[in-house]
């Protein structure tokens, strides 16, 4: 998400730092770039107006005109303008009320809610322990009921039994009778949608908002939608009353201006971001973290998060006490990639880091993709358990029988054994080291490149970033892609 626009305002931005003093035209000139950018984003133009107007009242000053560096200055000003733009409060859902609290989903048919109800569900009851009923209201779409029943029944949360030809509103009452009876914390109601807004969908909603007293009304929409997403948001507004936005299938747009529309439109914040098609792809919505991503400054807060979640932290204290005596070998080093896996991938842990956006079409050229580690997983896979404990074994012929096994080629073979050859050689070095010294070859060894942009980063943005995460010592501590050496290849 955001890809068009931060490639746009990055090459802005190297503008001005190549500048040693800005003159007024070169600002005018840079915020009529920036605008451009904001409105090639799908950013609805009044949004774009008053923030180029928040951007230029504080970049037009003596505080930039005269500042040591200028371009980097600029680039805060633009930051703190994109986090007042998406909201400086992180409003979480409000539950807050006797239960059960009943959450009312509302959105247009094909904007994913029903799967997002079933997110929203895990949420709650993976990170807030709370016992969930889910009932489905759609009852004109065929099959929407069932399909909530499959996906409800995946994660583990409580199912409204379905009645064949009950109204919504009926179905509404008797979720929240069963809510209450059962003992469930909240009661999430999934309405029906339409291809387009009309008079009889929102009387359905209001019908049942009347009824239920939702403690929070809120919106799917997606934001591959664009400006579409944005007069849909500000016509549920105005009609039936939202209280936040969850936006879907941000992960396969580009443009990112919906985002930075919904906000400032409807007056109402956008409480979630849906990532990805699994049950368990659903963010709390992060205007700072969002606003680091777009500017090309990483999250490594959600990073550490994601890691912290999906790590097994025992394998990977075993790994790495493994790697202290120099006895890691192939099944070690299937561990790490399926450990990077469960994270998301390559292409999903670059968009967290700092400064690598600039690095992604030169790792596209590299052909270092997801593509590649289910490669490497599958070489490591056709080996025998002698083979993988011992790679000094892997003769000609062996390579070949793996190669044919993996479907494969004998190269890939050969540049995954050196690669690995290469950690081995690594590890033996920072054994003489000791611990400092160990700390010092990670962190100048196979992420040197990030470690240098996350300085440069860093410089540009003053503290905005915090310390730098890929230094000895930081909180990604040494190298996170063990796979690459420090020229980004394979």
């Amino acid at each position: 998400m955001f890809d068009s626009l931060a490639n746009k305002l990055g090459g802005v931005f190297d503008g001005l730092k190549k500048r040693g003093l800005l003159r007024e035209e070169d600002i005018a000139n840079a915020l009529r770039d920036i605008r451009v950018a904001l409105l090639e984003a799908d950013v609805a133009l009044p949004v774009a107006k008053d923030f180029i107007e928040k951007v230029r009242a504080e970049a037009t000053g003596e505080k930039v005109l005269r500042a040591v560096k200028p371009g980097q200055q600029i680039v805060k000003i633009v930051h703190d303008a994109l986090i007042e733009t998406l909201g400086h409060e992180n409003t979480a859902l409000n539950l807050n009320c006797p239960a059960p609290a009943v959450i009312l989903m509302a959105g247009l048919q094909g904007s994913g809610k029903t799967t997002t109800a079933a997110k929203l569900a895990k949420f709650l009851q993976d990170k807030q322990r709370k016992k969930v009923l889910l009932a489905s209201l759609d009852v004109y779409r065929p099959a929407a009921q069932e399909q909530l029943e499959i996906l409800t029944r995946q994660i583990g949360a409580g199912s409204l039994p379905i009645v064949q030809g009950e109204k919504p509103l009926a179905i509404a009452k008797r979720a929240l009778q069963a809510g209450k009876l059962e003992g469930y914390d909240v009661v999430i109601l999934d309405s029906a949608g339409r291809l387009s807004i009309d008079d009889e969908l929102m009387n359905e909603l209001a019908a049942v908002r009347d009824f239920a007293h939702p403690i929070e009304t809120l919106l799917v929409a997606d934001a591959m939608t664009g400006q579409d997403a944005v007069v849909t948001a500000q016509n549920f507004k105005d009609r039936i009353g939202i209280t936040g936005i969850i936006l879907t299938r941000v992960d396969g747009d580009a443009r990112g201006g919906a985002a930075l529309s919904m906000r400032a439109v409807t007056g109402q914040p956008i409480k979630f971001l849906g990532v990805g098609e699994q049950v368990d792809a659903l963010q709390p919505f992060d205007a700072a973290r969002i606003a680091g991503r777009i500017l090309d400054m990483g999250d490594v807060v959600s990073l550490v998060e994601k890691a912290t979640e999906n790590i097994d932290m025992e394998e990977a204290r075993k790994s790495a006490e493994k790697m202290q005596k120099g006895s890691f070998d192939l099944d070690d080093l299937l561990s790490q990639l399926r450990q990077m896996k469960k994270m998301g991938g390559l292409s999903s842990l670059m968009n967290f880091l700092p400064g690598v956006g600039k690095m992604k079409s030169a790792m596209a050229g590299a052909n270092i993709d997801d593509s590649m580690l289910k490669r490497q997983e599958a070489v490591i896979l056709s080996m025998t358990k002698e083979e993988r404990a011992k790679p000094d074994v892997l003769n000609a012929s062996r390579r070949k029988r793996i190669a044919a096994g993996s479907g494969t080629t004998v190269q890939d073979v050969n540049r995954l054994i050196k690669q690995f050859q290469d950690m081995q050689t690594m590890m033996k070095r920072m054994q003489k080291m000791g611990g400092k010294g160990m700390m010092r070859s990670l962190g100048m060894g196979a992420s040197g490149e990030l470690e240098e942009m996350a300085k440069k980063m860093q410089e540009q943005t003053g503290d905005a970033l915090g310390p730098n995460p890929f230094a000895p010592g930081g909180q990604l501590g040494g190298n996170p892609f063990p796979l690459l050496n420090k020229n980004g290849k394979k």
